[in-house]
């Protein structure tokens, strides 16, 4: 076609009109980016955590619960995740989990059920007793519980950290001495013998190695690991530490041996797994392949 044939001008001017039509539509469709929002579950007993993913988002987002923010993490497929902690106090019922990033936002109904734990009743010796908390023990505990870095170092998976069989669940009431029950088990514990073996539940740091002579009167000697994004564990009531503040740890090195440091009735070890500074129930990270991991192999 000539190029100053009347069609062609018609043509021209009808491709003018439409093309802000066509730049706005395709800005329009750019804009509507989406969030997708994914979890393990819809339900989840005190004490346990949901695994939610997102994707869609190039700014990490954050998880609103239970009148609470969560930062998600980049994982290696580029997805982002968290573990969010539902507090073993928290009153059962249904709740909204958000995810929000920028303008994206998402909302999910979940449902928090009870554990119908009992009350445990514990009989301390005078000595044990009347231990306090000092104000060191207190601080370095908390302050390496809230520990949140980015990398994931527990990619491998958890393992159990000491031989022997469970003493003691976790979210146990306990009485002592036959006092109000006004505290429950931040752990589970593992009946050994003294001196048995202590192993790192999964890769991580050594971000507190606390000992009785520097005050650690309620925990006893103590090691605590962080394992990234949010996931730490502690191991209360050692007879020795074998590492050291800093230090990197593989997956099942060992970390000290079992005593009965601190509040403590007989050698056990003490093991509990922390998100955010929120004590969870350990033995959920035992599962066969967990969902914090399927995605990521």
């Amino acid at each position: 076609m000539h190029p100053f044939h009347p069609i062609f001008h018609t043509m021209l001017r009808t491709l003018a009109l439409l093309s802000p039509i066509l730049l706005i539509s395709a800005a329009s469709a750019i804009g509507r980016a989406t969030l997708d929002v994914s979890l393990d579950r819809n339900s989840r007993e005190q004490g346990g955590f949901f695994t939610v993913d997102a994707r869609g988002s190039e700014t990490a987002p954050v998880v609103s619960f239970m009148e609470k923010e969560w930062p998600m993490f980049r994982q290696e497929d580029g997805s982002w995740q968290a573990l969010v902690p539902v507090e073993n106090l928290s009153e059962p019922g249904t709740y909204t989990l958000a995810v929000s990033a920028g303008d994206l936002h998402r909302e999910l109904p979940v449902t928090v059920k009870p554990t119908g734990m009992k009350v445990q009743y514990i009989t301390l010796s005078p000595s044990k007793s009347s231990l306090q908390a000092t104000a060191a023990e207190k601080s370095r505990v908390r302050a390496a519980l809230m520990t949140s870095t980015p990398d994931r170092l527990f990619g491998e998976g958890f393992i159990r950290p000491c031989k022997g069989e469970t003493s003691s669940l976790f979210g146990l009431k306990r009485s002592y001495n036959g006092g109000p029950a006004t505290s429950y088990h931040r752990g589970i514990d593992i009946a050994a013998p003294q001196g048995a073996a202590v192993y790192s539940t999964s890769g991580g740091r050594v971000v507190l190695a606390g000992t009785v002579q520097e005050g650690f009167q309620i925990h006893g000697n103590t090691v605590i690991l962080d394992h990234g994004q949010g996931v730490t564990s502690v191991y209360l009531h050692l007879d020795s530490i074998t590492v050291k503040e800093g230090q990197r740890v593989e997956k099942g090195l060992q970390i000290g041996t079992v005593g009965h440091t601190g509040i403590s009735t007989a050698p056990h070890l003490h093991w509990g797994i922390y998100l955010y500074g929120v004590s969870v129930n350990p033995e959920l990270f035992l599962v066969n392949r967990p969902a914090f991991l399927r995605a990521r192999r």
